[in-house]
């Protein structure tokens, strides 16, 4: 539950910068600027969005290697609680067995 909710996080996070993003492109290109201050105006926009991004991008993959993280540990708690079970299943066959006989 907690992932789904991380996972919203980041979405509405995505489309906040999206949003942001095309709302300050729509200003700067209506604004009343001449058209070298324009250009300048959106390459300085153009870096910080750039600087955000990455941001996030680390943000991500710090994220996603937490989640690889936990995923292994969760997989070697199965596959042990899963080879007891085998093994107490084929015990427990065995005494069947060979009570039977």
């Amino acid at each position: 539950m907690a992932d789904h909710d991380h996972n919203c996080g980041l979405g509405v996070s995505i489309a906040f910068l999206s949003g942001a993003m095309l709302g300050a492109m729509a200003a700067i290109l209506y604004a009343p600027h001449s058209g070298e201050e324009t250009r300048r105006a959106i390459k300085g926009y153009a870096r910080r969005t750039e600087e955000d991004v990455l941001e996030k991008a680390k943000e991500i993959r710090t994220d996603i290697a937490h989640t690889m993280d936990e995923a292994k540990r969760y997989l070697k708690e199965t596959e042990a609680t899963i080879a007891a079970a085998l093994a107490a299943g084929k015990e427990a066959f065995k005494k069947e067995r060979a009570d039977r006989v």
